[in-house]
């Protein structure tokens, strides 16, 4: 199949062909298509030549905005392979970075955050849980939506009680947020978020300390929920007040507590499934968007189970 794109400039041709082609090497390998190009003459040859053609068309719309990341051909790839056809993209806007999500899943998991008050985000690692979560609370947090962010994690992986674990409490706790703490970085500067962190505007906790309290005009993130008891998820759901938003992120395959089936959100997904309000939305090894490495290897657990 021959194809032709409309290209203004050799920027353009080579903003969506990748350093050394590597854009059009994943396509490739990806559809099993054989692509050729000269100039803005494509070659295309395979029985995926019809998605081949949709991914480049997709570049082209994003290449006239923006320069394109590798994340831009693996998600149009993955939304034209799975039959979804060719997806617009969805746009959390912060003040040093915007976040172009093209993904269903992570679509309907940030759209669902617009919309609910209370939303679960159950997958692998590397779908984008917690890095969408913290973008959403900070786009609530810079439009004035929420007047705070707080993020909550349970502290059970290195099979310690954080009393016997040296320092103050930041210290004790910090290890475990560290990935919450760089995607805040990322939207927000390291200086602002210790600044917003004096200020009390970020509030990092374990999730013994929200006993007894109540979250009004917050966005809340529970990270790792997976490793929450029964008890303690039921505790952090009823600390929710008025005009906040909750997340909990979690993966039932990777539960660390002594007895996986006292997971409290093992527990919640069966006993909140049927409330309207609470929103439930399911990620899988196509919505990775780490090194397509990380895919392989989800599903080759996933395979052996």
């Amino acid at each position: 199949m021959k194809f032709t794109l409309n290209i203004t400039s050799s920027e353009q041709l080579a903003n969506i062909c990748g350093s050394l082609d590597n854009n059009l090497e994943n396509i490739s390998k990806s559809l099993d298509v054989r692509l050729s190009n000269k100039g803005s003459d494509f070659d295309i040859k395979g029985d995926n030549a019809d998605l081949a053609v949709n991914v480049l068309q997709d570049l082209l719309s994003i290449s006239e905005k923006r320069i394109i990341d590798a994340s831009d051909v693996e998600l149009s790839i993955k939304s034209h392979n799975s039959g979804n056809g060719s997806t617009k993209a969805i746009t959390i806007k912060t003040s040093r970075k915007h976040i172009h999500i093209r993904s269903i899943n992570q679509q309907n998991y940030v759209n669902a955050i617009a919309d609910k008050d209370a939303i679960f985000a159950i997958g692998p690692a590397g779908t984008g849980k917690t890095y969408l979560a913290v973008a959403r609370a900070v786009e609530a947090l810079e439009s004035s939506n929420v007047r705070r962010i707080v993020l909550v994690r349970p502290a059970v992986e290195a099979g310690e009680k954080l009393g016997f674990l040296p320092g103050d409490l930041s210290e004790k706790v910090d290890p475990y947020l560290r990935p919450i703490y760089d995607a805040l970085y990322e939207f927000l500067g390291f200086e602002k978020v210790n600044k917003l962190i004096e200020k009390h505007i970020i509030e990092v906790a374990p999730l013994a300390f929200m006993r007894g309290r109540t979250l009004n005009d917050s966005f809340i993130i529970l990270d790792e929920a997976q490793n929450t008891t029964v008890p303690q998820m039921k505790m952090f759901l009823t600390r929710m007040g008025f005009s906040s938003k909750m997340v909990i992120t979690g993966d039932i395959t990777q539960i660390d507590l002594a007895n996986p089936s006292q997971s409290g959100l093992l527990d919640a997904t069966n006993v909140l499934k049927d409330m309207e309000d609470i929103v439930f939305c399911e990620f899988d090894s196509q919505d990775v968007v780490r090194n397509q490495l990380v895919k392989l290897i989800v599903d080759a657990y996933d395979n052996n189970k």
